[in-house]
């Protein structure tokens, strides 16, 4: 019975060992065929995060939850954001990241669509500083709504210029869903020496020329409509209008030169009447003095008879010749009237040539311009034009003596103001 129990025993046994020897040799080949499977040299034992998402796409007023995981037990780590925009943050334990896209946000500026915002993703564990993971993801967010964007002149909807002036103010945009890339012009009439815009904060300049208004124009205003038209790069347009009203305006260079032609007409026009006063003047003169003489002549001759008759012998041809002489002088008075008649015409036109003269050196003076842009070169210029064809109107019998070789504007402007002169033509009031 030992024995058959022993041999029981011993079979009992090595049906075990031959079992677990069997056991062993499926596990070292499960194993060996485990360890072919592997790549030799890797070890995963480097921190990881096992679902990263490197780019996130979130509409407005939308919620996203999404958590990252790593090959470790989260609570041993720490999560963090760096550069993080408004509304996104993470769970510091579980790695849950959370982003509300309120619309509020994007209305007050703090967030903008359609721009990357990159986000710096950190995980720390909590007990060995070196074992940590620095990563980051993008973040965009869009909007099925459009909001167009805007342009803002710096300037009133309406202007009023004249010709010549200019006007200069800048296009400014108020940004929408998308920002304004170019901007284009159209105008009710074709416009010159402008400068456009082509993007925001460009400024328009346009110097309104000269012309716009013509001679026989009645309308004393006209006015020019100017569209800005701004679009993104969905074409989506805005169209802001500037209103120009255009009044005459005064073409200052070619006005001064209108006036400077009429003030130089009027200038030797004035010294030609100087000329034509001094040879009237010299004419009446020459007649006078002729006049004077035959005076002299005649009181003399009958002084000089009266005091022969009365001085010489009685009956002598002296006594004769005395009494004939006194006669003779009154004979004079009648020669004097053929040869040196009394010019009444020529002194009173001396008179008036003279006084226009004055007349018009003053009307000369006060219509000089002031400056370049004298605001009343019209009047001045229509006012000497005036002047002269009145002057001229006044004295169209009179001929005009013109400078030669003879007479000059010198002489003429010294004899013109010759004390002499200036006494004996001078008006006396009693």
């Amino acid at each position: 019975m030992k024995r058959i129990f022993s041999l029981t025993i011993m079979l009992l046994a090595g049906s075990f060992l031959h079992a677990q020897t069997d056991s062993i040799k499926n596990i070292v080949v499960a194993d060996t065929l485990k360890m072919d499977s592997i790549p030799i040299g890797y070890l995963d034992t480097a921190l990881r995060i096992t679902n990263l998402n490197p780019y996130f796409t979130l509409h407005v007023d939308s919620i996203l939850n999404y958590e990252f995981n790593i090959n470790r037990d989260n609570k041993e780590f720490f999560w963090f954001l760096l550069n993080s925009p408004v509304g996104v943050r993470i769970g510091k334990n579980d790695g849950n990241l959370y982003v509300k896209a309120e619309k509020a946000l994007f209305k007050t500026g703090r967030l903008k669509y359609d721009i990357p915002y990159r986000v710096q993703l950190g995980v720390q564990n909590l007990h060995n500083p070196t074992e940590r993971i620095d990563t980051a993801f993008t973040i965009l967010f869009y909007s099925t709504e459009v909001i167009v964007s805007k342009l803002k002149p710096s300037t009133s909807s309406t202007l009023t210029v004249e010709e010549g002036d200019s006007i200069q103010f800048r296009i400014q945009c108020e940004e929408g869903s998308f920002p304004i890339e170019q901007i284009s012009i159209n105008s009710s009439m074709p416009l010159a020496n402008f400068i456009a815009p082509k993007t925001c904060n460009d400024e328009f300049k346009w110097v309104v020329p000269f012309g716009i208004f013509k001679e026989n124009d009645t309308a004393r205003q006209k006015i020019v409509i100017i569209d800005f038209i701004g679009a993104d790069k969905f074409y989506n347009k805005d169209t802001s209008s500037i209103r120009v009203i255009l009044k005459p305006g005064i073409n200052y260079p070619m006005r001064n030169q209108v006036h400077q032609r009429v003030y130089d007409e009027m200038f030797y026009y004035i010294q030609n009447m100087k000329l034509t006063f001094y040879v009237v003047s010299s004419s009446v003169k020459k007649t006078k003095n002729t006049r004077t003489y035959f005076d002299i002549g005649s009181s003399s001759t009958a002084l000089a008879g009266t005091i022969i008759s009365t001085t010489a012998t009685k009956g002598s041809s002296a006594e004769n010749i005395g009494k004939i002489m006194p006669s003779v002088g009154l004979t004079l008075i009648p020669v004097k009237e053929g040869v040196a008649p009394n010019k009444v015409q020529e002194q009173n036109t001396a008179t008036q040539v003279r006084a226009e003269v004055r007349r018009l050196e003053y009307v000369l003076s006060e219509n000089r311009l002031s400056g370049e842009r004298d605001i009343e070169v019209l009047i001045k210029t229509k006012r000497l034009q005036d002047e002269i064809r009145k002057s001229k109107l006044q004295f169209v019998d009179l001929p005009m003596v013109e400078f030669d070789e003879k007479f000059s504007e010198a002489d003429a402007d010294k004899y013109f103001q010759d004390p002499k002169v200036n006494k004996k033509y001078k008006l006396k009031v009693q």
